[in-house]
């Protein structure tokens, strides 16, 4: 429920306003003079209806805008001289939320069928100059009403628009900055990084050729090549992943699994939960924190087996990573960038991500991502 700027909420706030226009129009009309035509009873309840009609302004104006205005025709003709204070608020509510023509066509019909209603029940007998400057001052607070209405409306709609500007100008800034990084790790690193991988292939191969022992540091320099030029290659997909490419979710988690079941790790799958469509950011999120753990667990963990579990749930999507590792509660690894990314985001989406050794060995990591906020 949304609140207001004191943190009312805006259905209590709704209901306080109705409640006040109520027993402020049931005052006056008590306290007033009325021709005391017998409907006395009559023109108390539509008094009281039409302010708390307003109660429900917010979420249905049109309607409530025809109830206040038939109420304030139905309380003139019973007898009671009392302002259409209700209606002014639902004129206000319509304007606001957009109803222009709706709001013009029923206030002209209000007010010619006021003072035809006042003169039903015999409170006009004064002559036409007084019936003439009534019906100016009731004009004139139905235009400000309407006005006010019309004002804040469209200064929602700048507010609205600025927003989404600020938006659309941070995400464009961010995708060239982005952009403009992928370039220059690629000019600066990839040529250097791949004459080095080249360059050690060709000494352990030469090497080899001749029936020499390959010494240990160049095995490293080599199997260090291959992992920086994957990694990097990894890093310009991933800053050049913007909207134009086909972004990675769920329907991609097997492609990982059997990934990592092909590098010789014995990778499991398993689904629980009655699969439904989910958010594209949580679908993102659960690839990225499934690519991860396995990434983690390919290079550091020394295992030999990992489940992935996936589990929908009505109002979340839960992932667990087990994996049989060396990881032990007495040895927990530094968290590393990629570990710090998978909380970002998970965190991003007010989720809760958990990684940590297990008390019999290996290493687990379970994310809760919430569908709604995601959504």
């Amino acid at each position: 429920m949304s609140k207001g700027r004191f943190g009312v909420p805006a259905g209590v706030r709704d209901w306080l306003i109705a409640v006040g226009v109520a027993a402020a129009l049931l005052v006056t009309g008590a306290s007033g003079q009325h021709a005391g035509t017998g409907l006395d009873l009559l023109g108390y309840v539509l008094l009281a209806a039409g302010g708390l009609a307003l109660a429900v302004g917010r979420r249905a104006p049109v309607p409530v805008l025809a109830v206040t205005g038939v109420c304030a025709v139905g309380y003139q003709a019973a007898g009671f001289d009392v302002a259409a204070v209700a209606y002014l608020f639902a004129v206000y509510a319509a304007m606001r939320a957009g109803h222009r023509a709706v709001t013009v066509a029923a206030s002209v019909a209000v007010l010619a069928a006021l003072p035809l209603a006042a003169l039903v029940s015999g409170l006009h007998d004064t002559g036409e100059a007084f019936a003439q400057a009534r019906g100016a001052l009731e004009i004139a607070w139905l235009i400000a009403a309407g006005a006010a209405g019309e004002a804040l409306r469209q200064a929602e709609q700048r507010a609205d628009e600025a927003e989404r500007t600020r938006e659309e100008t941070a995400r464009r800034r961010a995708d060239e900055e982005r952009l403009h990084i992928a370039r220059e790790l690629h000019d600066s690193l990839t040529h250097q990084i791949s004459v080095i991988k080249v360059q050690a292939e060709v000494a352990v191969h030469v090497a080899r050729k001749r029936g020499e022992e390959v010494p240990d540091a160049l095995l490293a320099i080599r199997e260090a090549g291959r992992e920086a030029s994957r990694e990097l290659r990894a890093t310009l997909e991933a800053l050049r992943d913007d909207d134009k490419s086909p972004p990675r979710g769920l329907d991609h988690v097997p492609e990982l699994v059997d990934r990592a079941a092909k590098s010789g790790l014995e990778a499991t799958l398993t689904i629980e939960g009655r699969r439904h469509d989910v958010p594209a950011a949580v679908s993102r999120t659960a690839y990225r924190v499934v690519q991860e753990s396995l990434t983690n667990i390919a290079r550091h963990a020394d295992a030999g087996t990992a489940s992935v579990r996936i589990d929908y749930r009505p109002q979340a999507l839960a992932i667990r990573i087990d994996d049989d590792g060396k990881a032990t509660p007495d040895g927990v690894p530094e968290p590393g960038i990629g570990l710090l990314g998978m909380r970002e985001r998970v965190a991003a989406l007010g989720g809760r991500l958990r990684a940590e050794p297990r008390s019999g060995g290996g290493f687990t990591v379970e994310a809760e991502l919430p569908l709604e906020r995601a959504s």
